[in-house]
């Protein structure tokens, strides 16, 4: 589980490169974006990583509905939006080692 976060995380710190360029809808202060996944699709985190640049990626779902949400937060305190979907599920299988 360790090894995907960092893969995850590594993966995603391009997309924190584009969040600071597009902080139009898909952008809030932290506070207000983990207030609106709670009070609109029931979601809470289940998954945090440290992305490049000090930006902290974080994964919300809800276990009732399964919706999920990828977001990742810069240093000044702004979430983005980075990917949301349905059919969360967590897992706790190791993942097959590299070839």
């Amino acid at each position: 589980m360790k090894n995907m976060l960092i893969k995850l995380t590594t993966g995603l710190g391009i997309m924190v490169l584009a969040a600071q360029q597009v902080q139009a809808r898909t952008c809030a202060p932290r506070d207000e974006m983990v207030k609106r996944l709670a009070g609109t699709y029931g979601e809470t985190r289940h998954a945090i990583g440290l992305a490049r640049q000090g930006a902290i990626m974080e994964l919300f779902a809800s276990d009732q509905t399964g919706s999920w949400t990828i977001t990742v937060t810069l240093p000044d305190g702004t979430s983005c939006l980075v990917a949301a979907g349905r059919d969360y599920e967590a897992i706790t299988e190791a993942l097959p080692p590299n070839i």
